[in-house]
């Protein structure tokens, strides 16, 4: 919700409020103004989490390619070693010796870089799971806000009940969004 739109609605409820059966319409849109500003606040957050754990996924995904490079480079080196004959016979074991050491160590680097990969990949699911949770609640509780407000201009307090179960419905998914796991 823009910001004059905001200010729009609460101009409406002040208005509304000098009215002493439209006080609670009026409150009820103030508490909803404020609910929907934290859902927002929440959601933004949570959505710059998923980015920065994106970035990190990246990151270690990087890793894990520059290290498959380094292996695939060795290995190449171990089978030209293979094949090339050597005068130092001595020389060329240490060298092949030296060089399925690191093939082995690669090996299990490349598993470890592969998990933590996968570790962020799950924490940037798990940050836009609970983004889309908050992003929900906050759609919810504009639609009771707007809803509510209706209630100022018709005079019917039915709009005022669904506004608020609106709202409440809002509150819900944006506190679900805290129990994702």
């Amino acid at each position: 919700m823009e910001a004059n739109e905001a200010h729009e609605l609460q101009e409406h409820a002040e208005h509304g409020a000098h009215e002493p059966t439209m006080r609670p319409v009026a409150f009820t849109m103030s508490v909803l103004a404020v609910l929907v500003a934290i859902a927002t606040v929440l959601g933004h957050r949570t959505h710059t989490q998923a980015v920065l754990e994106q970035n990190k996924a990246t990151d270690q995904w990087n890793e894990y390619q520059a290290k498959k490079i380094r292996q695939y480079n060795t290995s190449l080196v171990n089978d030209l070693m293979q094949v090339v004959s050597l005068a130092e016979k001595d020389k060329a074991a240490k060298i092949e010796k030296s060089y399925a050491d690191h093939q082995a160590k690669w090996s299990e680097d490349l598993k470890q870089e592969q998990e933590r990969a996968a570790d962020f990949e799950k924490e940037v699911a798990l940050a836009e799971r609970r983004a889309d949770r908050f992003d929900f609640g906050e759609a919810l509780l504009e639609i009771g806000l707007v809803v509510t407000s209706v209630t100022l201009l018709t005079r019917a307090r039915l709009y005022w009940y669904f506004g608020m179960a609106f709202g409440a419905a809002g509150v819900v998914s944006a506190v679900t969004a805290l129990l994702v796991r």
